[in-house]
């Protein structure tokens, strides 16, 4: 690449990029213009950009060419949560009082998105990498959606290390809980409830519940935990006298590494009496190895490691994962989001300090 870049640069440009994401409203499936946003500035920089849908990704060109190199793909999303009504700003207006930035997608993951974007362009201009690099920016991470990164994954190529952007304070997430969602229906029969004919499903359902309530996970994880199961959702019975015949709830499972999704599902099935399907069953947890290359360069350069109760789109990547980007997780979703100014540059630093000199 022909453009010169300035380190300094690229983060002033971080923030004022960070400001117009903001400005930019991008809900899940409504992504399209912050994405043209992007596309225009990697376009600055002389990359050629791919896009799917409201995904976009590009890749450098200045790594060692030899057979067997090797893939790192750098990866965040661009769309938002709805704003709740308890926001004091308009959550689509960045506000900046002097360190914080304030406004929707600040923290989740609008920082992570500029950071990985400066860090990638930095990389894209040293002399050689020995590694290729990968940036995508996608869509509807916040709905799991199939019209976000699940659909390129087969176009991005061999992948053998991904580093996602997500509020973890730059330190690294080097295991992350999965999620099932289960749709359950109880049967009964219908009667008149005066003579007290039929059979309640209300009261199927609240059996099933109750065993439900009282299942344990016995393997546990030293990083992620118990897999935990909780029924979050109830619905049953049409109107006063009439004994229900069917009783619909939800079962939420958040799991650790050392179950697989489908032995999940099928220890519940065997559990209830009541129909079940899932509804979300491709959700896995993730884990890295400790000793992998990049975990061991994480904490040489000072990086904690741990465990995530938070979902990503590490779920349904199908290669080594690492969690790790700018901001906090206990802002997002919040009123008045916020990331630090100085969050961003730091960030910018240590990822580049963390892939700069990275070998597998």
């Amino acid at each position: 690449m022909s453009v010169v870049v300035d380190l300094q640069v690229l983060k002033e440009e971080a923030i004022q990029l960070l400001i117009q994401i903001i400005n930019t409203p991008s809900i899940s499936e409504q992504e399209n213009k912050v994405s043209f946003l992007i596309e225009d500035y990697l376009h600055k920089y002389g990359f050629y950009v791919k896009r799917k849908f409201n995904n976009i990704w590009t890749e450098n060109h200045n790594f060692y060419k030899k057979n067997d190199v090797q893939t790192i793909l750098l990866n965040s999303h661009h769309d938002t949560v709805k704003p709740g009504k308890s926001w004091l700003t308009d959550p689509f207006t960045a506000i900046q009082q002097e360190n914080k930035l304030i406004g929707l997608g600040s923290n989740d993951a609008g920082a992570s998105v500029v950071s990985l974007i400066s860090t990638f362009i930095y990389l894209s201009n040293l002399s050689e990498l020995s590694y290729k690099l990968v940036l995508s920016i996608t869509a509807e991470e916040e709905i799991s959606g199939s019209s976000g990164i699940r659909s390129i994954l087969p176009e991005l190529g061999s992948i053998d290390l991904g580093i996602v952007g997500e509020p973890t304070q730059m330190q690294v997430a080097i295991a992350e809980k999965g999620l099932i969602v289960l749709d359950c229906i109880a049967e009964g029969k219908t009667g008149h409830s005066a003579r007290n004919t039929g059979i309640n499903a209300i009261y199927v359902a609240t059996k099933d519940i109750e065993d439900l309530k009282n299942f344990y996970f016995d393997r546990k994880s030293d990083l992620l935990g118990i897999t935990t199961l909780n029924v979050t959702q109830i619905q049953g019975g049409i109107q006063h006298n009439v004994i229900p015949d069917t009783c619909s709830f939800v079962i939420d499972v958040r799991t650790n590494e050392l179950y697989k999704n489908e032995e999940l599902i099928d220890m519940i099935r065997k559990k209830i009496h009541s129909q079940m399907e899932p509804r979300s069953s491709h959700l896995n947890s993730s884990f890295i190895n400790p000793m992998h290359p990049i975990v061991l360069k994480a904490k040489l350069i000072g990086r904690n490691t741990y465990g995530s109760p938070t979902l990503s789109d590490q779920s349904i990547m199908p290669f080594s994962t690492i969690k790790m980007g700018v901001g906090d997780s206990v802002r997002s979703h919040t009123p008045n989001e916020y990331v630090l100014i100085s969050e961003i540059m730091e960030g910018i630093d240590i990822y580049i300090s963390l892939l700069k000199d990275f070998y597998f």
